[in-house]
């Protein structure tokens, strides 16, 4: 049996940062990914938004690690070359019912750190987006888009080349709690069986599941999981926006916004759907709900302008009708096992975040470190 230091189990954008962190804080580490490829789940499913931190609950670890992680991205992106824009966002309010809302996410913003939201007035939002419909918006200029398929593989050369090692197709199936690490059962091409002094499971979609397997591992510390599946629909023809327009948030999301990429093509999307299983196939049937909610603020969008993009699914740790739940990051202070972090419910903003939470990982790790 092979023993090494530290194993990531998980080659999305946050493992990969995970991995970076450690590496750069001279582990030795290797990274496990089931997949073929790197970030094909979550991490490259989702609207590649830099979020400035405005809608989480002040001091939860979303608020915290999406602030943080903001600064460390634009700075990472900088300084390695990796594609974005600041292109802004509106929060926008269609009705005066909305106005209360549109000042209490203003107030959470500030309570987060973000005090640089500036309200507009109806006539000052549509002179900066004349196809806008609102009665007032909020402006966030240190909301951004990024080719999220760029920073992973940034982040990938970036942990190799202060020694980290990605092994793809390689699933870890099961594993057990050693007095002396965690032995993990790693199938793939080639199976094989690793003892690693510390283990990070951010094995996203899979994170619980994966905890369950590790024999010895307390299953009272395992939360639920539940699935919130969000669909994309593409617009035809150019965005006749700039910015990208975010209605006031709804339960369990933050409304059918208008994202853009790097090209300036527009989508629209997610939606909630809460499944059982992992299916990213989209219904065309579901777009005729979204026509409704976003001409409620672009009421000239076509009829038949929108067909299906893509889908992604969110590992949530609250089902429907639940309140929200934060980021888990569970270290050996919450199960009591040596060398073990485990992170779950690691959605949106967990692009933004997830240099930070390298960092945070990293941190919960150095006071075992030899």
């Amino acid at each position: 049996m092979e023993e090494i230091d530290t194993a990531v189990i998980g080659a999305g954008v946050v493992g990969l940062a995970v991995a970076r962190a450690l590496a750069l804080d001279g582990r030795e580490v290797v990274v496990l990914e089931a997949e073929s490829a790197i970030g094909t789940a979550t991490s490259s499913r989702n609207s590649e938004v830099i979020h400035a931190g405005i809608y989480y609950a002040p001091g939860s670890l979303k608020a915290r690690l999406c602030v943080r992680g903001k600064e460390l991205l634009y700075a990472y992106c900088d300084a390695h070359g990796v594609p974005y824009r600041r292109c802004g966002k509106l929060i926008v309010a269609t009705s005066n019912e909305q106005l209360g809302e549109m000042q209490a996410i203003r107030e959470k913003a500030a309570a987060n750190g973000v005090h640089d939201l500036r309200v507009l007035s109806r006539g000052e939002a549509l002179g900066r987006e004349p196809a806008l419909d609102c009665v007032a918006a909020l402006e966030s200029p240190s909301t951004g888009v990024i080719d999220s398929h760029a920073l992973m593989l940034s982040l990938q050369g970036d942990a190799e080349a202060h020694g980290a090692m990605l092994a793809l197709r390689s699933p870890v199936t099961g594993g057990r709690i050693a007095g002396d690490g965690i032995e993990l059962d790693v199938a793939g091409d080639e199976p094989m069986r690793l003892k690693a002094r510390r283990v990070v499971n951010s094995a996203g979609l899979h994170a619980q599941a994966l905890a369950r397997a590790l024999q010895g591992f307390p299953p009272g510390q395992v939360p639920p999981a539940h699935y919130a599946k969000g669909n994309y629909y593409a617009l035809a023809g150019r965005s006749p926006f700039s910015r990208l327009i975010y209605p006031i948030p709804e339960a369990h999301g933050l409304g059918v916004h208008l994202t853009l990429d790097l090209g300036g093509q527009a989508r629209f999307g997610p939606d909630v759907e809460w499944v059982e299983r992992l299916d990213y196939g989209v219904d065309p049937r579901r777009a005729e709900c979204f026509y409704g909610a976003i001409r409620a603020y672009w009421p000239a969008l076509p009829d038949g302008a929108l067909s299906p993009a893509y889908a992604g699914i969110r590992p949530k740790l609250h089902g429907s009708g639940e309140a929200a739940r934060d980021f888990l990051i569970q270290g050996p202070a919450e199960h009591g096992v040596a060398g073990l972090v485990n992170l779950f419910g690691i959605e949106s903003p967990g692009l933004t975040a997830s240099l930070a939470i390298g960092e945070w990982v990293a941190g919960l790790l150095s006071a075992a470190k030899p």
